[in-house]
C-alpha cells in the first residue's frame, strides 16, 4: 500500500473536480473482515471501469485491516479508534480519542478533498465520514446488517446515499433518507461456478466438506461447539472431511482437538482462499456476520448460523433470521455455554450432515438470496453521485465534469 501523501486533487479551469482522470474516492471502515471486504470489492470494481481512480481507505491500527488490504494498489490511512462501550466511566476517553481521530481526519480531508467518501459502516466509519462531508465530499453509506447500527442510524441522516444488504433494512432508516437495496458486494473470486481441487487444502475429493469459520477473527465459542461435536463428525468420517478456520488465537488449541481423531481434516487461522473453502464446503458452520451471509448467498450453501451473542442490538441474530426465515439456513443461538452450544449444534449437525436432500434444498433457497451484482450496483451509485455516467454494460465510466 502508498502512503497517503498525495497532493490536492486537480481541478478544472473554473475549479470543479474531474471526473475519471483525477477521480479520488475514499473508503471509510475497518477493523474486521466485514467492514474492509465489501469496500474492497466496490474499489476493484471502480478500477475496473476507472483504472486511473485515486483510491484511499481509512481504517482502523488492528492487524486485520494490514492484512486485507496489503496486497491493494491502494492508499491507507490507520486510525486509532475506540471502541464503543456501555460503561459510563469510559465515555470521556471514548469521544476524547474519536475527537483525536476526527481532527486528525479534518486535516487530511481539507488537504486531499476527495469526491466522495463511502462508509461502511461502524465507529470506524464516522471521522472520516463526518470531516469527508465537512470538506465538501459527498458521502455514501454502504449498511450490510439487516438492523443498523448506532453509527450507522446517526451518519443515515448526514449523507446522500444510503445503501444496504436486505430489503427489511429500509424501514429501519429515517423516512427522509434516500436509501436502495443493492445486496453485499463480494469480491469477484466468490462469483465463480468451478469447484476447486480440495487437496489445495489438503482434503479428499470423495469426502463431504464441512466448513467451520469464525469470520476473519476467528470465534471461540464456535470453535469450542464444533470441538465439543467431534464424536458425532468422526461417526461420520467415512463420508464427511472438515476444513475448519479457527483464527490465530485459538489455532494450537483446535489443532490439538483434532489431533488422533478420524476425521480427515485440515485446520488453518486464516486463509486468503476464503472463496474456494466456500465452494468446496457442502456444509457450512459460521457466524451470521453480514459479509458472510452475502457469501453463503452468492455461492448458494446450506448453513448452520451461530450469531455474535455480545452485542445489544443482537446484529448478527437479525441478519441470521433473513437466512432461516427463508429456509436457508439454520440458527442456533450461541449461549457460550459449551455443553448447551454443543447439544444444540451437534443435533443441527447430526440432521444436515445425514440429510443430503435437505442440504440441497436450503443451498437453492441460499443461492435465490444472493445479489451477484452488488459490486456493480454500488459502484453505479459512486460514480452517479460523483459526477460519473456509468455505461449500461458497465464496462466502463464516461469522464464528465461536475
Amino acid at each position: 500500500m502508498k502512503s497517503s501523501s498525495r497532493s490536492r486533487l486537480p481541478r478544472s479551469h473554473d475549479g470543479r473536480r474531474v471526473v475519471g482522470d483525477g477521480l479520488h474516492i475514499v473508503f471509510a471502515g475497518g477493523g474486521t473482515g466485514g467492514h474492509l471486504y465489501p469496500a474492497l470489492s466496490v474499489a476493484r470494481e471502480l478500477r475496473r471501469r476507472v483504472p486511473e481512480v485515486r483510491i484511499t481507505f481509512f481504517g482502523s491500527d488492528r492487524r486485520i485491516d494490514e492484512t486485507v488490504l496489503g496486497g491493494e494498489a491502494c492508499e491507507f490511512v490507520a486510525q486509532a479508534l475506540p471502541r464503543l462501550t456501555r460503561a459510563p466511566w469510559r465515555w470521556p476517553g471514548m469521544l476524547a480519542k474519536l475527537r483525536t481521530a476526527q481532527v486528525s481526519c479534518r486535516g487530511w480531508m481539507t488537504a486531499h478533498r476527495p469526491a466522495v467518501v463511502v462508509g461502511s459502516g461502524g465507529m470506524s466509519s464516522l471521522p472520516a465520514m463526518l470531516e469527508g462531508r465537512r470538506a465538501g465530499a459527498s458521502t455514501v453509506l454502504f449498511n450490510p446488517d439487516a438492523l443498523p447500527g448506532r453509527a450507522n442510524r446517526f451518519l443515515a441522516r448526514r449523507v446522500n446515499r444510503v445503501l444496504v444488504q436486505w430489503e427489511q433494512s429500509r424501514a429501519h432508516f429515517p423516512v427522509a433518507a434516500r436509501v436502495d437495496v443493492t445486496g453485499c458486494p463480494v469480491r469477484a473470486e466468490f462469483l465463480s461456478e468451478e469447484r476447486p481441487d480440495p487437496q489445495k487444502f489438503g482434503l479428499k475429493a470423495d469426502r463431504l466438506t464441512l466448513l467451520v469459520t469464525g469470520a476473519s477473527l476467528g470465534a471461540r465459542s464456535v470453535n469450542r461447539a464444533v470441538t465439543a461435536c467431534l464424536d458425532r463428525i468422526e461417526r461420520r468420517g467415512d463420508r464427511w472431511q472438515a476444513l475448519h478456520l479457527t483464527g490465530e488465537t485459538e489455532y494450537a488449541e483446535v489443532r490439538r482437538a483434532y489431533a488422533g481423531r478420524g476425521v480427515q481434516a485440515t485446520v488453518l487461522s486464516f486463509t486468503h482462499e476464503m472463496a474456494s473453502a466456500l465452494r468446496l464446503a457442502d456444509l457450512v458452520v459460521a457466524r451470521a456476520g453480514a459479509s458472510t451471509l452475502a457469501e453463503l448467498t452468492i455461492v448458494g450453501r446450506a448453513s448452520i448460523l451461530m450469531p455474535y451473542p455480545h452485542h445489544r442490538d443482537q446484529h448478527q441474530r437479525r441478519n441470521a433470521g433473513v437466512l432461516a426465515e427463508d429456509g436457508a439456513a439454520e440458527l442456533v443461538d450461541d449461549r457460550v455455554d459449551p455443553r448447551w452450544n454443543a447439544e444444540r449444534l451437534g443435533a443441527a449437525l447430526e440432521a444436515l450432515m445425514d440429510d443430503d436432500a435437505r442440504r440441497t434444498t436450503m443451498a437453492g433457497r441460499a443461492a435465490r438470496l444472493g445479489r451477484r451484482d452488488a459490486a456493480a450496483r454500488v459502484a453505479d451509485v459512486v460514480l452517479e453521485i460523483a459526477g460519473g455516467c456509468a455505461s449500461s454494460n458497465r464496462n466502463r465510466a464516461e469522464c464528465v465534469m461536475v
